[in-house]
Parts: structure tokens; C-alpha cells; sequence
């Protein structure tokens, strides 16, 4: 059976397209209600915020088969966005929905709230940029000594404001967040949000995956209830490392995009649009990452 070819945009022509985002499509489909829409992760992938041309096959449907996995796991938690409407009610032509099957989910329309909600185990990437400039991490002190790939005392949260498509996040404090959405929803953001990397970061540690960092994003409905949306716990959102290769002091490897992010430092690029192209062998190995780590998380 060979592979379903890579989709880098969709194109629902009996839906209306809402909005396209880095990663994913998103779709109206008031025909049918007006209070869910159905989201579409292609193989896009973006890095330093630029959408690379090239898509990374299967990317789209690891990602929803490894969202969909922790919305069902953790929803003692927190309920997620999920809608239980089946694909073939919203797209009902065969040949249409091939096109989408595996990668599509039908979802409640929910309000988003203004901020990305990060969570760091692990002291990497811009944190440990961050550390060892003012030995604090998104103004988050923390104890002198640490090394690249630590792991943290505790594991920390530090939001940001969310960027439209091709500008930077904002690392903003807890404070702000409360003058952006209320004291209360802030502290129900922040909590859920730890206990969420916890229990994940746990689970995944017994398959031999460690989750340095992870964003989550959340929305409410019109009751005030809190909602897990976008995605949770992907290759895309955390930094993914195998248990195995971890030692303090180096940055390890990965299973998530950080090789095309490590390849693309290699290039004389700015990190403005519009992004390289990638050999066929960096997207290939980056998509056999994501599947591997996809197995690890969902199967037995």
C-alpha cells in the first residue's frame, strides 16, 4: 500500500474557508450548525515563524492522531475541543474527504483566549539562552549552577502573547496575563497547564520520551468554561527528546522539528519569508521523527 501524498493546502470547495494558519486549515460549516468548524492539519511546517515551502509528509496526520490521543487521555483534566460529529456528516463526498481523512477534525467553536500557554521541564532553547544572560527564565528566577538540558527544580510556566502568522511570540509575565483575561482565568489557565505537562510528561517518560517543553492553548464557550484547543502535546508543540540520548550539558536530540530548525541554522537565511526549500532527505528524516515518536506515545 503506498503512502497517501503529502498535502501542503487543502481545498474543501463544499465548505467555506474561515482561515489559514502555519499548520492548520480551518473551516465553517454553518450549513450544517453554527457552533463547530472543521480544523485541517496539513504537512506545512514553520520554523523561526516563517512557513517553509515545502511540506514534511504525514506530518498532518501524526499530529491529529497524536492530539487526538492526549484530548482522550486527559480530559479528567480538562475538557478539550473535540466535537463528537463524524467527517462523513460535514464532508460527505467520498473523493473530497480523502483528502482530508485522518488529518480532519470536527471541533466546538470556542472563543481563544490571548495567550500561549508554555510549560518548561527542561532548561533549553531560549530559556537557557535567557538563564544564562540573567539567571532567570521569563523573569522566573531560578537557582544558580544549572546546565544546558537540565531539568528544572520544578517545571515552570511562562506564557506568551500570540503573534499573527509570520511575527514573533511575546514572552509576557503571569501578571499580564491577568490583566489580559481576569485573575481567575488566568490561575485556571496556569494550573491546568502544569498539571497537564505533569501527568504528560510522566506518561511519556515511561516510553522512553522526555517532554522538555510544550505550549498549550486554550479557549472558553459562553458559559465561561475552559477548553483545551489547537493541539496538545505534538511533535509541533513540545520539544520531544529520546530518554535514551539525554545527558546533561549538550543539546540532545530530537524528535520534533528541531532538525530542520538545526539544518536551516546551517544556511544563509535571515528568517524572513520566504523561507529555503529543504532536500528531500531533511524532510524525510524530520517525517520519520515525527512517526517515531507518534509510535512510542499511542501504541501499547
Amino acid at each position: 500500500m503506498t503512502a497517501p501524498e503529502a498535502l501542503y493546502q487543502s481545498t474543501l470547495s463544499s465548505l467555506k474557508l474561515r482561515a489559514r494558519g502555519k499548520v492548520r486549515d480551518i473551516y465553517d460549516i454553518d450549513d450544517i450548525d453554527d457552533k463547530h468548524m472543521l480544523i485541517v492539519t496539513t504537512d506545512r511546517l514553520s520554523a523561526f515563524d516563517v512557513i517553509l515551502p515545502d511540506p514534511i509528509p504525514g506530518k498532518g496526520r501524526v499530529l491529529t492522531n497524536v492530539s487526538n490521543f492526549w484530548f482522550e487521555k486527559m480530559k479528567h483534566v480538562i475538557p478539550n475541543h473535540l466535537a463528537d460529529i463524524p467527517l462523513e456528516q460535514v464532508v460527505p463526498d467520498p473523493a473530497e474527504r480523502a483528502q482530508v481523512e485522518g488529518r480532519a477534525i470536527v471541533v466546538k467553536k470556542l472563543k481563544p483566549l490571548p495567550v500561549e500557554a508554555i510549560v518548561r521541564g527542561y532548561l533549553i532553547g531560549s530559556g537557557w539562552k535567557d538563564y544564562q544572560k540573567s539567571g532567570a527564565v521569563c523573569g522566573i528566577k531560578l537557582p544558580e549552577g544549572l546546565q544546558q538540558a537540565q531539568q528544572l527544580p520544578e517545571p515552570i510556566y511562562t506564557p506568551s502573547t500570540k503573534a499573527e502568522v509570520g511575527d514573533h511570540d511575546e514572552n509576557v509575565s503571569f501578571d499580564k496575563t491577568v490583566e489580559l483575561m481576569g485573575r481567575e482565568l488566568a490561575e485556571k489557565v496556569r494550573d491546568a497547564s502544569l498539571k497537564l505537562y505533569k501527568e504528560a510528561a510522566a506518561y511519556a517518560k515511561e516510553r522512553g520520551i522526555i517532554i522538555a517543553d510544550t505550549k498549550f492553548e486554550f479557549g472558553v464557550d459562553d458559559n465561561g468554561v475552559l477548553y483545551l484547543i489547537d493541539e496538545a502535546l505534538t511533535p509541533d508543540s513540545s520539544r520531544f527528546w529520546p530518554a535514551d540520548q539525554y545527558q546533561v550539558g549538550i543539546s540532545p536530540p530530537s524528535f520534533d522539528k528541531q532538525y530542520v530548525r538545526d539544518y536551516l541554522e546551517t544556511l544563509d537565511w535571515d528568517k524572513t519569508a520566504p523561507g529555503p526549500h529543504l532536500p528531500a532527505e531533511v524532510a524525510e528524516f524530520c517525517a520519520a521523527k515525527y512517526h517515531e515518536a507518534e509510535a512510542r506515545l499511542t501504541q501499547g
